[in-house]
């Protein structure tokens, strides 16, 4: 089991980003909770991880805080829900908000993720409402840092890829990432994702 990783974050394109241990590049996958905090690239970085085994493929998944990997453990047990659903969620919300959308009993912030319906919403909720905890959630919101380097790539196409690896449909990335361009023009692809999963999480 690979429990830390400590080395130069060498690559991003997120969801996915390249951490370089002593020569040894490992591809980890990040929630945008965790992507919009990191440094630039070719900045050290230490990620908190989680192997996740199935049948077809090893994934490795990445958290600067332990808390969010507790989060994350939490949400694979919850009948219903993978590694790849657990991502989203955790990019769309982080452990304050989706404490919020359980005590409020809010389903309709949580049907609003990429996979997530109705019952697998209910079921989160009701599974959720007793394992959160000041411990895995975190005593308050993080602030965001705009972690993709500016170069000559196409900020939009950067960001609807990013959202269509976590699960958005093609129309629905290319949508929330034109509001998003609407309301702060010129935008990099970091800020235009920020704000495109801000659309969709609770008030």
């Amino acid at each position: 089991m690979i429990g830390h990783l400590n080395g130069v974050l060498a690559a991003l394109q997120p969801p996915l980003l390249l951490v370089d241990v002593q020569g040894v590049g490992y591809e980890v996958l990040a929630p945008m909770t965790t992507i919009f905090e990191l440094p630039t690239v070719g900045s050290a970085v230490q990620l908190y991880t989680h192997l996740a085994v199935s049948e077809t493929s090893q994934q490795l998944f990445g958290f600067l805080q332990e808390h969010d990997r507790q989060l994350f453990r939490t949400l694979i047990k919850i009948n219903g829900v993978g590694p790849k659903m657990a991502l989203a969620i955790l990019s769309g919300l982080d452990g304050m908000a989706l404490a919020r959308c359980v005590a409020d009993n809010n389903i309709g912030a949580l049907v609003k993720v990429p996979g997530v319906g109705k019952k697998t919403a209910e079921r989160l909720i009701i599974e959720l409402r007793d394992k959160l905890t000041a411990q895995n959630v975190g005593a308050g919101d993080k602030p965001l840092m705009a972690a993709v380097t500016e170069s000559s790539i196409d900020h939009s196409a950067e960001a609807e890829s990013a959202l269509a690896a976590l699960g958005y449909k093609p129309i629905d990335a290319s949508k929330m990432v034109a509001k998003a361009s609407a309301v702060q023009p010129n935008a990099d692809s970091a800020t235009l994702i920020r704000l495109a999963l801000k659309s969709m999480a609770p008030a």
